[in-house]
C-alpha cells in the first residue's frame, strides 16, 4: 500500500472531496491507465475518460472488476469505492446522457494514479505544442497527417472562465480560443516544422476570423510551453513579416500557456467522421488537400 499524506487520507479514507477543477487529472488526456492512488490496482483505461465538464475527471466505463458501488447513507447518490483496498474514489451517476454508455464515474483526482503507455514510460521524448487558427476541425485533420506527431486533441485555451464549453465559447464572452494540443516527438519533428504548417493552412493575418468563422474564438494563437517555444515562434513570424508572404502583417498571437480544456467528444476526429458534411466538404477538406501538395514529406507513411 501507497503512504498517503493528509489530504489523500481525507479523501480516500474518510471519503472526502478535493475542490471542483483543482485536481490534476481534470484536464489530462494522456494514454495510459488511472490506477488507485492508495493500492496502485487499475480501474480506468484512458479511453473511459472524457470530459463531462462537471469539474473532476469523468469515466464512463471501468475495468472489469475494478469498482465496487455502495448506496450513499442518505440514499441520494451511489458510491464508488477501488475493489482491491476499499479507497473511496468518488460517485457514479447514470442517465445524464453525456456518452452513449450513458453513465459517469465522477473520481477525485487525488484518489488516482496514472501509468503512462509503455512507449512513453520506454524513454520516448514527447512535447507538447498547443495552436489555434480558426475551427479546431481544420487543424486536427492537418496535424493528424504529420509524422511525428502522436495525438492531436481538439479544445479550448486562453480563456478567464474556469472551464470551456462549446457553445459558452463559442458566445465569445469566456475569451478561449478553438485550439488543438500535439503530443510529438521533437526527434522525429521539430516545432519549427509544426509551427511552418500552421502558418500554411490558415490566414494569421485575419483578425479574430477565418473566412466566414468570426469571433475571438477563432484568432490565431500560439501558446507557448517553454521559453525555447516562444523564441521560435517570434523569429518565424518576424521572417514571415519580412519575407512579406501576405499583403498584411500577421496578426498571430503568441501567448503563455495556461491551461487547456479538452473539447466534447462528438469534436474528435471530427473530419473523418464527418468528411462528406458540407462544412468538412468547403473548408477542410481543402486545408486537408493543401497540406498533402504542399508537405508530402512529412506525412505519415
Amino acid at each position: 500500500m501507497r503512504q498517503l499524506n493528509e489530504f489523500e487520507r481525507f479523501v480516500i479514507e474518510q471519503k472526502g472531496t478535493e475542490r471542483p477543477f483543482s485536481g490534476e487529472y481534470y484536464q489530462h488526456s494522456a494514454k495510459g491507465v488511472y490506477c488507485c492512488r492508495k493500492c496502485d490496482a487499475p480501474l480506468y483505461l484512458s479511453e473511459h475518460k472524457f470530459n463531462a465538464h462537471c469539474g473532476w475527471p469523468a469515466f464512463d466505463d471501468e475495468i472489469p472488476g475494478a469498482v465496487n458501488r455502495h448506496p450513499d447513507a442518505d440514499g441520494r447518490r451511489v458510491e464508488i469505492v477501488c475493489s482491491h483496498c476499499g479507497g473511496h474514489l468518488g460517485h457514479v451517476f447514470e442517465g445524464e446522457l453525456l456518452t452513449p454508455k450513458n453513465v459517469r464515474h465522477c473520481v477525485n483526482s487525488v484518489s488516482l494514479h496514472f501509468k503512462p503507455l509503455e512507449e512513453e514510460q520506454a524513454g520516448e521524448p514527447m512535447a507538447k505544442a498547443t495552436l489555434g487558427g480558426g475551427c479546431f476541425w481544420c487543424l486536427e485533420a492537418v496535424f493528424k497527417e504529420l509524422k511525428g506527431v502522436h495525438s492531436v486533441i481538439s479544445g479550448y485555451a486562453g480563456g478567464t472562465e474556469a472551464d470551456a464549453e462549446y457553445k459558452r465559447v463559442c458566445s465569445g464572452h469566456t475569451g478561449h480560443a478553438e485550439v488543438v494540443q500535439l503530443s510529438f516527438n521533437p526527434d522525429e519533428i521539430s516545432f519549427e516544422t509544426l509551427l511552418e504548417v500552421f502558418f500554411q493552412i490558415h490566414d494569421p493575418t485575419s483578425l479574430n476570423r477565418q473566412g466566414n468563422d468570426v469571433g475571438p474564438q477563432y484568432r490565431s494563437v500560439i501558446f507557448i510551453h517553454d521559453e525555447q517555444q516562444a523564441q521560435s515562434a517570434n523569429a518565424m513570424i518576424t521572417r514571415l513579416n519580412e519575407a512579406k508572404l501576405w499583403d498584411r502583417p500577421i496578426v498571430t498571437q503568441v501567448s503563455a500557456f495556461d491551461g487547456f480544456y479538452p473539447a466534447e467528444d462528438y469534436h474528435r476526429d471530427y473530419f473523418a467522421h464527418h468528411g462528406e458534411q458540407p462544412y468538412c466538404a468547403i473548408v477542410v477538406r481543402p486545408k486537408v488537400d493543401k497540406f498533402r501538395a504542399q508537405f508530402a514529406a512529412l506525412r505519415r507513411r
